[in-house]
């Protein structure tokens, strides 16, 4: 009889045991195997993984805290490979690169002086060395999320003409530029994409 009692005492502590376990896990929330992923989405391939549409509240939460660890550190290499990505792409004059990863306004200025470049008969070339980037500042604006980031990159980067010849820059020397480039993504998107949205001049 008292071993009776003993089973029935081990499976109350059990159910016990597993409802306090459940109640911690709706409480603190649980891994999503993405944690770290949130903020490297910049449409090149690499950067497509991410949290699936009922996980965005969570994002939301995230994200309207600040940036930091290693959800800073994806972000800002997700950032420098859009950097070269875009800079190379506009050297090209590769607007189809272009339009996944710049708003709708950035895209037309760049098509923009695409346009005046081919119609100057100028080429351009631009070869990357290094990039270094630091976020400046990270905030959410109504459904907006704004992310500004330094690149300080050393480059190789020079405009011939129609003959080839070079009227602006070195192809023999590495010159240091600063940048300073706002990126965008809307809360509201189904996309995980960041675009630039503004180029900030300091």
């Amino acid at each position: 009889m008292s071993n009776n009692f003993g089973y029935i005492d081990i499976i109350l502590l059990a159910m016990i045991a597993g409802f306090i376990i459940l109640r911690l896990r709706n409480i603190l929330g649980r891994k999503t195997g993405h944690e770290d992923k949130y903020y490297t989405n910049f449409s090149d391939q690499k950067f497509k993984d991410f949290p699936k549409e009922e996980d965005n509240s969570k994002v939301n939460d995230i994200l309207s805290d600040k940036l930091e660890g290693n959800q800073k550190r994806e972000f800002l290499k997700g950032a420098e490979i859009a950097y070269e990505t875009i800079l190379t792409a506009f050297a090209k004059g590769d607007n189809k690169s272009l339009k996944d990863l710049l708003t709708q306004d950035m895209n037309v200025s760049f098509e923009e002086a695409i346009n005046q470049r081919n119609k100057n008969n100028i080429k351009s070339e631009i070869t990357f060395v290094g990039t270094k980037s630091t976020l400046e500042k990270f905030e959410k604006i109504k459904n907006n999320f704004f992310a500004t980031v330094k690149f300080v990159s050393e480059v190789i980067s020079v405009k011939r003409d129609k003959d080839n010849k070079v009227i602006e820059g070195n192809p023999d020397k590495i010159k240091v530029v600063t940048d300073h480039w706002k990126f965008s993504k809307s809360v509201l998107s189904k996309k995980p994409n960041w675009y630039l949205s503004e180029i900030v001049s300091k």
